[in-house]
């Protein structure tokens, strides 16, 4: 080691603490930087027993941990992730922390880093090497060692030892669920010398099973769905963003908003949908919320103040184009959210949260021109520089990709005449949309069709993945919506008559299915198209407390489990006497998604 050693390792740590310093909102090179020191809200972050997968959607995920904040779950700081608690004995080597998409863990990370780089804390770590999976896969046809791959990522480190055990390292890879390399746990391939050269991947595997530097920590975020890649003997300890808790809600927007009139007025409109302040566990939801409901609640604007979830997202699309319009006059608004929506329902069907330039060109984007499109919508669709100046792309949130996917299938139905969802139709679609909209067919296809076949499609996926999109389908056909988005459109049809056809569906679909959480979600349809009724019929027995004496229907229990899901009070006690005499099997299945999120079933 060189005598200058501690120069070095301060350059290393100057050099992390002006790359993680900043927040950017939006797109990663052109967005609006902020201190994250100063607009950083603690998440809640609890231990969690294991790391076992989930197969419901995020989102649902979300509501249903909404109820669980103040239960017997371990909290703990984001900066004590290694450190044992009360009663550990075991030393920490390696922690898998998972959350849905958006809920902070990658600004989690970036804090952590800060923190260390500022000298605040952890610092009995001397080396911290931030190694996210999306900048790691392009790397995966490459061969090289350790040491070569930290020379690659950070320069400095020729000037290092890093094989002796001189220094104390921490390596965080930070998003599990987007990496396309083959980890696998089951090779015998095994290295520990940091100089001997292999694939990432055995690379990889051989860090995290401590063959390679075994004194080393290694700290790796995931969404739910992909924690099960990494073994659970190779994790000490597992941990979970939960986002924001409900006085974290308040704090961000106090925050984020200096007006602080403006931001109680935001905090209590949220706070009258249930269905939203629910989603704003998700911080990146919260930004969303705040960049609608500010200009809003602060203009004498026309229109509806958003409720539903789709009017939150359709005011934010559109509040995008008009920001983009104002810079470029050119009017492209159609093609653009076309090609864009193509792009999100494509990647949506294969389960895909970034994309790199093949994806774009399959989707009729000419990647010369993909920065343009990353530039007029900087909030929707971001564009990241990684190593070697390759393009990652991806939009901000996975609600935001649905979104944008649901809008598309509505576009192909109502202006180019197409049902996506129908095989012969889709395999055209990719290929010859404009030879579809210059047929200029009479013979509309049924939007009430669509969405039943949305509905079926949506009930038959095992891992709930088209749940929300399905939502934000239903909700693009009320009319209010299409107001919003009349720019769009090439016409628009009367909504009321389809609407129904697809409400009295949904309430067949209630009635016969055997899932309760695929139920709830129906019900969250059903709000989204603006039909209460069914909620509403059973409210006066739940006010009364006659539930147990009334004689329900198979869709009136469902509708009394998901009005205890969504009412304001919290769910401590449950007391199954209250609703069910005797031990009547159908009604407890029915009750069994208010049992799981109850604190306590009497």
């Amino acid at each position: 080691m060189r005598s200058d050693s501690h120069e070095v390792l301060n350059m290393f740590r100057s050099n992390l603490m002006m790359k993680f310093e900043c927040l950017y909102e939006g797109q990663a090179n052109q967005g609006n930087p902020k201190l994250l020191n100063e607009i950083y809200t603690e998440l809640y972050i609890t231990e969690s027993e294991s790391g076992e997968i989930s197969n419901e959607h995020e989102v649902r995920q979300i509501e249903t941990q909404s109820r669980r904040a103040a239960t017997e779950d371990t909290p703990i700081k984001c900066s004590d992730i290694f450190r044992a608690l009360p009663g550990q004995d075991k030393p920490i080597r390696t922690v898998l922390t998972k959350g849905v998409a958006g809920i902070g863990k990658t600004v989690s990370v970036q804090k952590f880093i800060l923190d260390w780089a500022e000298g605040k804390e952890n610092q009995d770590v001397q080396l911290i090497f931030p190694l996210p999976f999306r900048e790691l896969n392009l790397m995966k046809h490459e061969t090289l060692s350790l040491s070569d791959l930290l020379h690659v990522f950070f320069p400095e480190t020729k000037e290092m030892e890093i094989s002796s055990d001189k220094y104390k390292v921490l390596f965080i890879f930070d998003g599990l669920d987007e990496c396309r390399l083959s980890l696998d746990f089951q090779s015998d391939v095994r290295l520990c010398d940091v100089s001997e050269s292999a694939s990432v991947d055995v690379l990889l595997k051989n860090l995290i099973v401590g063959n390679l530097l075994p004194s080393a920590l290694i700290w790796i975020t995931s969404r739910p769905a992909a924690a099960d890649l990494v073994p659970s003997e190779c994790v000490h300890r597992v941990t979970e963003v939960r986002g924001f808790s409900d006085p974290q809600k308040k704090e961000y927007f106090r925050k984020r908003i200096s007006d602080q009139s403006l931001a109680n007025r935001i905090i209590s409109h949220l706070k009258s949908s249930k269905s939203l302040f629910i989603m704003c566990h998700i911080p990146v939801f919260c930004w969303i919320s705040a960049a609608v409901l500010e200009k809003m609640l602060s203009q004498a604007e026309s229109g509806e103040i958003p409720k539903t979830l789709t009017q939150m997202y359709t005011h934010f699309l559109m509040a995008q184009i008009n920001i983009k319009n104002t810079k470029y006059k050119k009017d492209t608004d159609k093609e653009m959210i076309f090609k864009l929506g193509k792009l999100a329902y494509v990647q949506l069907e294969r389960g895909n949260l970034i994309f790199y330039e093949e994806d774009l060109r399959e989707c009729g984007i000419d990647v010369t021109e993909a920065s343009v499109y990353s530039g007029l919508c900087t909030q929707i669709f971001r564009e990241e520089f990684v190593l070697f100046q390759v393009k990652v792309f991806c939009f901000v949130h996975l609600t935001v990709q649905e979104h944008l996917a649901a809008l598309y299938v509505h576009i192909s139905c109502t202006n180019h005449n197409i049902n996506v969802f129908e095989p012969i139709k889709k395999q055209s679609l990719w290929s010859k949309v404009k030879d579809w909209f210059l047929l200029n067919s009479s013979e509309h296809v049924s939007l009430s069709e669509l969405h039943q076949r949305a509905v079926d499609e949506a009930l038959q996926s095992k891992n709930g993945y088209l749940d929300i999109f399905l939502r934000f389908l239903l909700g693009l056909s009320v009319e209010s919506h299409q107001i919003l988005l009349q720019r769009l459109m090439k016409e628009t049809r009367s909504s009321s008559d389809r609407n129904q056809k697809t409400v009295e569906y949904i309430k067949r679909k209630i009635r016969t299915i055997d899932s309760p959480e695929k139920s709830i979600n129906l019900f969250h349809c059903l709000n989204e198209l603006g039909d209460h009724s069914l909620v509403e019929e059973i409210q006066q027995y739940l006010n009364s407390g006659t539930v147990n004496k009334a004689k329900l229907s198979s869709s009136q229990w469902s509708a009394v489990a998901f009005a205890l899901l969504t009412s304001e009070k919290q769910l401590d006690m449950f007391d199954i006497n209250e609703f069910v005499v005797g031990n009547n099997v159908k009604v407890l299945q029915k009750l069994l998604p208010v049992i799981k999120e109850s604190r306590s079933v009497r």
